[in-house]
């Protein structure tokens, strides 16, 4: 669990990042004017003793390596370094943060056009050449087209697959694409066996409301229900009126003040997102469907009986089914996430009593499966919630 817009360089503080750590974050992608090594050698201190890893980003080395400068083996080539002098830029940084055990690694480029696809992969391949324990990070543009996702994982052979859309529209309205995105998106990382991150919405800004505690949990639900394996705020600290974005508050105001979404993201990270994660984390997104819900938003499958689901009835929700990475288990993880962040949702899950040897359900707080009875499961959902059943086969 992440964050971007952490505190500006005035109010990095240790009491501020205990803060952060205190919130359930696990790490810090720098921002909000940090953009001098000094400044990030203060930050990455203070991550280190509030036990936070942290991302890099506006170094002025990795920048001319990966966003500037194209990366060329013609030396004369417009705007362009060699790899060479690639390099040697990827270790200056390097060897300037190295030092600090809090560093994760660099943020290489937000937002890439697929034209500095090719750029992007050789600054990638130096990084692992030069410091393999390092995160190359990039994140993508929100996109409909597959083409993009695809071809960032097939040019670039990126680490991971993060990518940013915030659904949360002014008006009461959801982005109408928000799914398909989701669903190419995993595609792209089951293309490239890579995990997939995402940026989850914490305020209003131009054409988008403020998120109740509800939407902020529906937004990570739904996001492990189509297979995340990494969520990020956007953002943390708010990002000042001059950035000309109608920015509201985040979880953290402009000066200072927490938010109740900060209170709400606490609560999220600490009783839920840590614990329902490291169940996910290892295991491998099979399908993601649509139960109960007419007509079906744009790019999403509805639900398809299995031998181990047979139905699944009531209000609509949103299932993720998992396996495990070892392909002989028959095994299944059914993440259930309510499809609505404002009402409650009523739902069972049908069980095949000739294939489900064993039911158990997810108890966050004891990190533990409490078993079931092998017969239908009912489900019951607040608004944004979500339940996490195993069903072991026969």
């Amino acid at each position: 669990m992440g964050l971007f817009w952490p505190p500006h360089p005035y109010a990095s503080t240790a009491d501020r990042f205990a803060e952060i750590k205190n919130a359930g974050f696990d790490f810090v992608i720098s921002g909000n004017y940090a953009g001098d090594g000094n400044i990030f050698q203060y930050q990455l201190g203070l991550a280190r003793d509030a036990g936070l890893k942290m991302l890099i980003s506006d170094d002025i080395q990795i920048r001319n390596m990966s966003r500037w400068f194209s990366i060329s083996d013609t030396p004369s080539d417009f705007l362009s370094v060699t790899p060479a002098e690639a390099g040697a830029l990827y270790v200056r940084a390097r060897d300037a943060y190295g030092p600090y055990s809090s560093l994760a690694g660099f943020n290489f480029y937000d937002e890439p056009g697929a034209g500095w696809f090719a750029t992007l992969a050789k600054a990638l391949s130096i990084s692992r050449e030069l410091a393999p324990q390092l995160l190359p990070y990039i994140n993508l543009f929100p996109s409909d087209d597959a083409s993009y996702y695809r071809g960032f994982v097939d040019v670039v052979k990126p680490s991971l697959i993060s990518f940013d859309r915030y659904p949360l529209l002014s008006e009461g309205r959801e982005d109408a694409n928000y799914f398909h995105n989701w669903a190419i998106v995993r595609d792209a990382a089951l293309h490239g066996d890579i995990p997939s991150w995402v940026f989850i919405q914490t305020l209003a800004y131009n054409n988008h409301r403020e998120p109740t505690a509800a939407e902020l949990l529906w937004q990570v639900n739904i996001s492990l229900a189509y297979g995340a394996k990494g969520i990020q705020y956007f953002t943390y600290w708010t990002p000042e009126a001059a950035r000309g974005e109608g920015f509201g508050p985040a979880l953290i105001t402009v000066d200072g003040q927490r938010t109740s979404r900060y209170y709400a993201a606490k609560q999220i990270n600490t009783t839920w997102l840590h614990q329902v994660g490291r169940e996910l984390k290892p295991l491998v997104s099979e399908t993601v469907e649509h139960a109960n819900e007419t007509p079906l938003p744009n790019g999403t499958v509805a639900f398809t009986p299995t031998n181990l689901v047979p139905s699944i009835t009531g209000n609509p929700v949103v299932v993720g089914t998992f396996r495990s990475r070892d392909t002989t288990s028959t095994d299944r993880w059914l993440l259930i996430a309510n499809r609505s962040h404002s009402t409650r949702a009523r739902a069972v899950v049908g069980v095949n009593q000739q294939t489900v040897g064993s039911i158990g359900v997810f108890e966050p707080s004891r990190q533990k499966y409490l078993p079931q009875r092998v017969a239908p499961v009912p489900v019951s959902l607040a608004p944004g919630a979500a339940t996490l059943i195993k069903l072991t086969a026969k």
